[in-house]
């Protein structure tokens, strides 16, 4: 728990090297959003394929942690759940 905010990452779930595919499955299963920059996240959403929420940054965003705590935080305080449902959120400055 960070900040208040229940995360977890593929690599503490040890799913390094799955594929798209099964990691938003997982996390749809288990409620929780995928924050990435793979655009592939984009496209399965694209395609109808269900999903608990996809927070989508760019490759120029990779060293930027502090924004993406920053906007994580405010989306977790602007978003239920159920708005997140099948939404992709791009990174933006908050």
């Amino acid at each position: 728990m960070r900040r208040g905010i229940d995360t977890v990452t593929v690599k503490g779930l040890e799913l390094r090297g799955d594929s798209d595919e099964n990691h938003l499955a997982l996390a749809t299963q288990l409620g929780r959003c995928i924050c990435t920059m793979d655009d592939d996240y984009v496209k399965l959403a694209k395609l109808n394929v269900a999903h608990a929420g996809i927070v989508i940054g760019t490759r120029k965003d990779r060293q930027a942690i502090g924004t993406w705590v920053r906007f994580l935080i405010w989306m977790h305080n602007t978003y239920t759940r159920e708005a997140m449902r099948n939404h992709v959120e791009y990174l933006r400055l908050v």
